[in-house]
């Protein structure tokens, strides 16, 4: 590979930087290599590449025709409809392909993929995104997550497939909403946890109920958590219940979650409350951002730039100080990184030399404008520009 030395670029802080790439890794950049080619970023901001901590590839219409979205009054209606519209769509593995270059270009360079796998749809999914992470493999890092969309107790054969999935290529065991949609919390965490410890594997649950029910099954999870010894190593995804109670609930919820080590994903939706991010933050939960559905049968929105979906949480979470603007900006770095476990990540001596170049002075600026002029650089080549207009010399 090429010694480079990106010059003249600025960090979240808008500091100057200076960046030296050697055999795809950064070196120390106080001495420029003697043959090291020069690249000048005329002031543009650095940053690590972003991390989609939650996204679903096998779901979206990305690379498929327009399709309007189609109300439903319940979540077994919606499953419906997505079958339905699914199986009318083009084949998977396109789609997904689709949405991984989409992302790619915006400069996602990880994601945790949240795959259907279930006793309806045994490994279909599982088999389609595969395929299509494969053909990434060398420019964007992709963890799948088993994920029971079905539900696990109330969808018999469910447990037998998500330990199937584990065996052929599944990262991370999925669950959703124990109560609410299988009935029964114990059987369905059973199986999940079970799983966990029998693959080595990583958990994140979907955790869509309300309030103090909700509540319940947090406190639920980060008790089972600690008694697997399994801190780290666990996120709820959404967490809506965080959003939806009193001060007190939530301080003795967070303090739960942080000495667990359970994780909070959220991506802020438009229409429910969501987890307080500072707060959650400060009680010392780990709390990361992903963009979820994006144009698919649950809604209609989205376009993979995780950028775009940290200002969207800043916005909602009424961030607008510089530093809270950079909380939201670890949302999608640095904080989902850690949760899928990315090693060498960063933009220091020794971690891996792929990075985002953006139009912008710093990252606050970055998090409030969400510039289109952007540079994806990984282990120290240029991916190709898809419409961008940043000129990088």
């Amino acid at each position: 590979m090429t010694d480079r030395l990106f010059a003249n670029a600025v960090d979240i802080h808008g500091h100057p930087l200076r960046l030296a790439v050697r055999d795809g890794r950064f070196v120390e950049a106080g001495v420029q290599p003697a043959a090291a080619e020069v690249v000048d970023l005329r002031g543009a901001l650095v940053l690590p590449g972003f991390v989609d901590g939650h996204i679903h590839l096998d779901k979206s219409f990305v690379g498929d025709v327009w399709r309007p979205h189609v109300p439903a009054a319940t979540l077994r209606e919606r499953l419906a409809v997505e079958k339905r519209l699914l199986a009318q769509a083009k084949p998977m593995v396109e789609r997904a392909d689709a949405l991984i270059a989409q992302a790619v270009s915006f400069g996602t360079l990880a994601m945790r993929c949240h795959v259907d796998v279930d006793a309806t749809t045994g490994l279909s999914h599982l088999h389609a995104v595969l395929e299509a992470a494969e053909k990434w493999r060398d420019t964007v890092a992709i963890e799948i997550v088993a994920f029971p969309q079905a539900g696990v107790a109330s969808c018999p054969g469910t447990a037998e497939v998500l330990d199937a999935a584990m065996r052929e290529g599944a990262d991370v065991v999925g669950g959703i909403d124990p109560s609410a949609l299988d009935g029964d919390a114990k059987a369905q965490l059973d199986v999940v946890f079970g799983l966990a410890e029998r693959h080595g594997a990583r958990i994140d649950i979907h955790l869509h109920e309300p309030g103090q029910q909700g509540i319940e099954q947090l406190l639920r999870i980060a008790f089972r958590t600690a008694a697997a010894g399994l801190s780290g190593r666990v996120a709820v995804s959404h967490a809506y219940a965080l959003g939806e109670v009193a001060p007190d609930t939530l301080e003795r919820t967070a303090a739960a979650l942080a000495a667990a080590g359970v994780s909070i994903m959220t991506n802020a939706p438009g229409d429910r409350p969501f987890p307080p991010v500072r707060r959650l933050r400060e009680a010392g939960v780990r709390v990361f951002a992903g963009n979820d559905n994006i144009r698919d049968a649950w809604w209609p929105y989205g376009n993979g730039d995780l950028l775009q979906r940290a200002m969207l949480i800043g916005y909602r979470s009424g961030f607008h100080t510089d530093d809270e603007l950079r909380i939201a900006l670890d949302l999608v770095t640095h904080a989902p990184a850690s949760v899928i476990g990315l090693k060498d990540y960063g933009l220091s001596p020794g971690d891996e030399a792929s990075f985002v170049v953006l139009d912008a002075r710093n990252g606050a600026d970055a998090v409030a404008g969400v510039p289109c002029a952007r540079r994806v650089v990984v282990r120290g080549e240029w991916l190709p520009a898809r419409a961008s207009s940043l000129s990088t010399g």
